[in-house]
């Protein structure tokens, strides 16, 4: 089956204060693999960047207005995520704005179905911060490049943790995670047990004797 890994980066948090789409990511997987099939564009938002948003991914007013408005790629972006399984972190945001640019352009509401990662996230780790950050250093996936939000790093990342949040993959243990319960671990996972066997007294001195032999310092007197 193809899904689709898709994130955006926006001016603000809210479509109601009118804050748009700048960037939309998207990474193709089939049967959880990825293709070389990817969608990504920068967008002119036709309004200022908020402080915040910029503080998060660092795209200027000058470098966006050069970009192509979201009326000009609509066909490209409808048609890449056509029939395909959308994968999204906080779905909730990406989609409330997506479908706001879409409106604006006299197109449809997405209707693809939608896996929601936070909400995968937050049912495996109820109580844990569940951000991508924070899901990567849970299944030690590499977001070293990740300085600032862009929205193809992004979809990688969470290619990554997807896959691990669906139990595709054996994630790495990570013993610094307070929340990882030993008790969670039953018997029947573990595939075998190796005896441990003490030695007797009279091994104990044959040993003894042996190293007091053996080294150049005697230590046993």
């Amino acid at each position: 089956m193809k899904e689709i890994i898709l994130d955006t980066e926006t001016t603000g948090i809210s479509v109601a204060e009118g804050h748009r789409v700048v960037e939309i990511g998207c990474i193709e997987l089939e049967n959880l693999i990825p293709t070389k099939n990817e969608f990504h564009c920068y967008l002119n938002p036709e309004r200022k960047v908020s402080e915040k948003a910029f503080e998060i991914h660092g795209y200027t007013d000058e470098f966006l207005s050069k970009q192509k408005k979201f009326n000009q790629i609509q066909n490209d972006f409808i048609e890449f995520i056509k029939g395909k399984r959308l994968i999204i972190h906080n779905a909730e945001f990406d989609l409330a704005h997506l479908n706001n640019e879409l409106s604006l352009a006299g197109k449809g509401k997405i209707e693809n179905e939608i896996i929601d990662t936070l909400t995968l996230a937050r049912d495996k780790f109820p109580g844990s911060s569940v951000n991508l950050d924070a899901l990567c250093k849970r299944f030690r996936i590499d977001n070293s490049k990740r300085t600032k939000h862009t929205a193809l790093i992004d979809c990688a990342l969470l290619a990554k943790v997807y896959i691990n949040l669906i139990d595709q993959k054996e994630p790495s243990l990570n013993f610094d995670d307070k929340n990882y319960e030993i008790n969670k671990v039953s018997s029947k996972n573990i595939a075998y047990f190796k005896k441990i066997v003490k030695p007797t007294q009279k091994e104990l001195e044959k040993h003894k004797l042996y190293l007091k032999n053996r080294l150049k310092k005697n230590y046993f007197n």
